[in-house]
């Protein structure tokens, strides 16, 4: 295991794949600003995931907003987007920026406490662009964030900071799966923003 963290911007992947750690892109006041208002203005809903044929419903909620009403399906779950707000707009324009890319869409996901996570994935749905970047702003509480190569099984993990910027591309999705793990040293909120770009 080897646990990075954000003194630099670097590639946190040894090989196989591009994962950039941009730090804190928000300052406090702004991780206060746009915290509240996601949390009392998205239409948050309890995610949905098909598991050997059995309809499951999470306590994590999730969001799905763009630049129109795209449909994005995962865990064989179909998802329509919403339109933007006028916060996710100046989060994905900053983000933007930030990493150099653009984006058409994002997914939202709300973890009311530390012992709400997200099993070991790969974001490799079709309607996805190919390697492309999918960017996470972090809002809320710190948490550990993991890797894992689907091959040698080698994790990495890293504190996804308040207000921090992480972005994965290039060949990450293909060969490393990423999980963010449940843990009852978090009792507070967190909020995570992921950008991506749907292929038309």
């Amino acid at each position: 295991m080897d646990l990075f963290s954000s003194m630099s911007i670097k590639n946190i992947l040894p090989y196989d794949g591009t994962t950039i750690y941009h730090g804190v892109i928000l300052d406090t006041s702004q991780c206060d600003f746009y915290y509240k208002a996601l949390f009392n203005t998205i239409h948050w809903k309890n995610d949905e995931a098909i598991i050997f044929g059995k309809r499951i419903i999470t306590k994590r909620k999730v969001a799905w907003y763009g630049d129109a009403e795209y449909s994005y399906t995962y865990s064989k779950i179909t998802k329509k987007a919403m339109i933007w707000t006028p916060e996710l707009l100046a989060l994905k324009k900053n983000v933007e920026k930030e990493s150099n890319e653009t984006y058409n869409s994002c997914l939202l996901n709300l973890y009311h406490s530390g012992e709400e996570g997200m099993a070991y994935h790969s974001d490799d749905e079709k309607m996805l662009t190919k390697n492309g970047a999918i960017a996470s702003l972090s809002l809320g509480a710190e948490r550990k964030f993991s890797f894992k190569h689907k091959e040698n099984k080698q994790r990495i993990d890293i504190i996804l900071e308040r207000g921090s910027l992480l972005v994965m591309k290039e060949a990450t999705q293909t060969n490393w799966m990423h999980r963010l793990p449940p843990t009852k040293k978090v009792n507070a909120p967190r909020i995570n923003l992921t950008f991506r770009t749907i292929e038309l």
